[in-house]
């Protein structure tokens, strides 16, 4: 899928997951960009203003990774393994961190 361009023979979902994306895409670098003017800005109410502006993306952008968590299930499956958990990431990747860490159950291990 160079230069933008979609190709025809793909189903709707995955239209519909290449939109989801790129938005996403976009909504990233907004925030990436707000964000940049903030830190550089001297002015406080314009970083007041730009610091709304960028929240804003970042709500956009967080409403596009729920809906791509609700479509994708291998998606839904990483996000609940990483999202709001305190241990390090390369130990949860790497399947070696206690059951309890990411604040789900009662650290008692599988119980099967």
């Amino acid at each position: 899928m160079s230069s933008g361009v979609i190709e025809t023979s793909l189903s709707n979902e995955a239209l519909n997951i290449h939109r989801a994306l790129a938005s996403l895409q976009e909504e990233l670098e907004a925030i990436d960009y707000y964000h940049q003017r903030v830190d550089a800005s001297d002015d406080e109410s314009l970083k007041a203003v730009l610091a709304h502006n960028r929240n804003d993306e970042m709500e956009h952008a967080t409403m596009l990774l729920e809906w791509l968590r609700r479509t994708i299930p291998e998606l839904d499956i990483q996000m609940r393994k990483f999202l709001f958990t305190s241990g390090a990431l390369t130990s949860l990747a790497d399947g070696n961190e206690p059951p309890a860490a990411n604040g789900s159950g009662l650290g008692l291990g599988n119980m099967k």
